[in-house]
């Protein structure tokens, strides 16, 4: 059973790439906002473009780190009655909850945010404001992509739930060790 092991940090690796890639899009967004206040409050100059870039960033970071937080175990539950369940019964509320509630709601989010990025691309949507960002479509397929990625970390989530109650003993070796 040491191949699930194998198999939930191939998962994991995806996750941390998601992660880092996140944080590089946080630190731009950081860059961009700090342009734009320059810009805005010492010479008097706005830009729809880097405005729009903003939220565009700011999307991306949040819908990429979502994953990654669902990898870490930073996603939203009652961490006050989960701690102090045992590691076994952590693990069955993980995959019943993976089961149940992240893997259909992903799915079918990501299942029908492809025909909305497919609608604004077909239509060739751009920002309604003179000197916005054109292509559109790249931000609404960001929905789909990331939805489909935390599906991706849910069956991550699967694997380590299962691992929790198939090898224990290696989990515990493994839990905070480098992947």
């Amino acid at each position: 059973m040491r191949s699930l092991i194998y198999i939930e940090r191939l998962f994991n690796r995806i996750g941390d790439a998601l992660g880092w890639l996140s944080s590089m899009l946080f630190i731009l967004l950081v860059a961009n906002v700090v342009y734009d206040v320059v810009m805005r409050y010492a010479f008097n100059d706005v830009s729809i473009a880097f405005q729009e870039m903003e939220w565009h960033l700011f999307s991306a970071v949040f819908l990429l780190g979502v994953p990654y937080a669902i990898k870490a175990g930073g996603h939203v539950r009652v961490d006050v009655f989960y701690e102090r369940l045992s590691f076994k019964a952590q693990a069955i509320i993980d995959l019943l909850g993976t089961f149940i509630f992240l893997l259909p709601f992903c799915l079918l989010v990501g299942w029908y945010g492809i025909d909305f990025a497919r609608e604004s691309y077909e239509l060739g949507e751009i920002s309604g404001d003179p000197g916005g960002l054109h292509y559109r479509w790249i931000i609404k397929a960001m929905i789909p992509l990331s939805f489909f990625l935390m599906a991706l970390s849910g069956v991550g989530l699967i694997l380590h739930s299962l691992n929790k109650i198939i090898n224990p003993h290696l989990v515990h070796a493994n839990f905070n060790q480098p992947k």
